[in-house]
């Protein structure tokens, strides 16, 4: 059954040469119970509303098995919240999840798959170095994207808490297509 490996909240706000100044990109697993409301996890902040966050990016979600295909690659450990996401998720192909599917956490949370994450220059300078040069095209490539969701129930969470699948629209698009299209 998939599980949630980590719940992930901004450890600290970091410069960044973009137009905001500043990226919440780095985030880091939380202890314990874990609010999620409709905007999110409690503790965690966007620097840039206009691209992240709100009731339909309330919580970005990635998966293990896509953070171990980059890890191999990057040939770096990617603990959860490397990619800026809020759910690190273990068993749970979420790029193959579709456009409305809800899920439910811990028996109580549900969440709705809303959107692809579209990687962006800031997710490219965080990468750093060489491997961050070509980043965005490199990281669309591969369709490892992640996937936002928004809160339908609010509830507490934790690492270890079961994922169940509550319910699929059969003919929506998958979040890899999607962002394809």
């Amino acid at each position: 059954m998939p599980s949630l490996l980590a719940v992930c909240a901004v450890h600290a706000l970091r410069p960044d040469s973009g137009s905001v100044g500043v990226t919440a990109i780095d985030k880091r697993p939380l202890d314990g119970p874990v609010r999620i409301g409709p905007l999110g996890v409690r503790a965690d902040v966007q620097a840039s509303r206009k691209h992240h966050g709100g009731r339909d990016k309330a919580v970005y979600a990635y998966a293990q098995e896509d953070a171990d295909f980059w890890s191999a690659e990057l040939g770096r450990d990617l603990p959860p919240g490397w990619f800026g996401e809020n759910l690190r998720v273990d068993g749970l192909d979420v790029n193959a999840a579709r456009i409305g599917e809800v899920w439910r956490i811990g028996g109580t949370v549900e969440v709705e798959v809303t959107m692809p994450r579209t990687p962006c220059a800031t997710f490219a300078r965080w990468v750093g170095g060489s491997a961050g040069r070509g980043w965005v095209k490199r990281f669309s490539d591969e369709g490892r994207l992640g996937a936002y969701l928004s809160v339908r129930r609010a509830g507490e969470v934790r690492a270890g808490d079961a994922i169940e699948l509550v319910s699929s629209p059969g003919e929506a698009q998958t979040v890899l297509e999607m962002y394809r299209s």
